[in-house]
């Protein structure tokens, strides 16, 4: 505009003085190699205002095609833009319904013009990976990567749960790692870490990411319990199968005071010292975590171990019977202690106890053993007879359950 402005100045300018300036209106020689140019001052200053009014022309219209191109390219993007708005619409509906071909195709087509381009390329990469088609999974998955830019983070948890439903377990279990590195305290990453190694059977890693788990309340308390019992237990089985006995019961003593003071663990680690032929070791754990809190998980493996000092163990099971009453289990594992020692008056004592308080099969068949050995044949038949008809009555029951619905 002031250009415009000054050349209209320049123009009255010429119209007012022009002809005050007719007789002096100067002269102007341009001389070159080949050239002379000879003209007057008004002459040059006309053909100066004329230069600048065409070179205003070629600017105002080389920024109007300009301007025209920009519009056009902003109307196509529009149109790409709403395009893969209401597709992304639809592929999502599609997604409900379970076709993921559909999604696929949805979310992918015009992505690039969508809202959150990684992250339609990301459920595409879904959709492909429920269709088994990985070779559109790794295209998807590589586009969204390079329009993420620094943020790499939501790529590489789609990554890794892509790598859990292929079953790829230990190359997701090297993405997990890596995702802990970046962020050790994501809800996601710590949930595809939880499948990971309890799939890969990394125990102690599941152990390290717990703390982190409580942290951010992924899991209840008993929930996390449960699941900081199963890799004790896993890692338990890793010992035994590694370095055998000693190592498992290196391994225990390792162990914090809260791990010891955990009967489930006890449990297990009697098991597996039972079926290393360690009966003293393994009797020595019960018996402590028995007298530290009765477990009638404990009590159970009492009957399995061979070859130990039973009196002592009978001596327990008493005191037992003394502070929590002659329960069932005590008498009935009190009778099968006496049988291994060959009391069979004391086991038959024992068994008739329990089964005043509840039948058993067992303990029927126990109890006739206990009496046969002690030639009371009629008895045992007796007994005998009682628990068939406890079995058959049972057998009954449950056939006739289907009968009432």
């Amino acid at each position: 505009m002031l250009k415009i402005l000054l050349l209209f100045v320049v123009l009255i300018a010429g119209i007012i003085f022009g002809p005050l300036l007719a007789g002096h209106q100067g002269y102007v020689l341009i001389q070159t190699d080949d050239w002379d140019i000879e003209t007057s001052v008004t002459s040059l200053v006309i053909m100066f205002v004329l230069l600048q009014l065409a070179l205003l022309l070629i600017g105002w219209s080389y920024r109007r095609f300009i301007g025209t191109g920009s519009k056009a390219y902003s109307w196509f993007s529009f149109r790409k833009r709403n395009r893969a708005r209401k597709q992304t619409g639809m592929a999502l509906m599609k997604l409900a319904e379970g076709d993921f071909k559909e999604v696929e195709k949805l979310m992918s087509r015009n992505a690039d013009y969508a809202e959150q381009p990684v992250v339609n390329y990301l459920l595409a990469a879904e959709a492909a990976q429920q269709r088994g088609d990985e070779f559109r999974v790794q295209q998807h998955l590589e586009r969204a990567a390079e329009l993420a830019d620094t943020n790499q983070l939501p790529v590489d948890i789609t990554r890794v749960r892509i790598l859990l439903a292929q079953n790829e377990n230990h190359a997701a279990r090297t993405g997990v790692d890596e995702l802990l590195n970046q962020a050790p305290r994501h809800p996601e990453v710590l949930r595809l870490a939880e499948v990971a190694y309890t799939r890969t059977a990394a125990w102690q890693a599941l152990l390290d990411i717990i703390p982190s788990m409580q942290k951010i309340a992924l899991h209840s308390d008993d929930e996390l319990a449960q699941l900081r019992q199963k890799a004790y237990i896993g890692i338990m089985g890793q010992k035994m199968s590694e370095n055998g006995c000693d190592g498992l019961k290196n391994w225990w003593k390792a162990q914090p005071r809260k791990v010891h003071h955990d009967n489930a663990l006890r449990v297990v680690l009697a098991e597996h010292l039972i079926e290393c032929n360690d009966p003293d070791t393994a009797q020595t754990i019960i018996l402590d975590g028995i007298k530290r809190q009765y477990d009638e998980r404990l009590i159970l493996l009492l009957p399995r171990l061979k070859n130990t000092d039973a009196n002592v163990i009978m001596k327990v099971l008493n005191t037992l019977i003394k502070q929590h009453g002659p329960t069932p289990l005590l008498n009935s594992t009190l009778g099968q202690i006496a049988m291994q020692q060959g009391q069979w008056a004391k086991a038959e004592e024992a068994f008739r106890n329990a089964l005043k308080q509840r039948p058993d099969v067992h303990d029927f068949a126990w109890l006739a053993d206990a009496l046969d050995k002690q030639k009371k044949s009629e008895e045992s038949a007796k007994v005998r007879k009682d628990a068939l008809l406890m079995t058959l009555k049972k057998d009954s029951v449950i056939f006739e359950e289907p009968k009432k619905k």
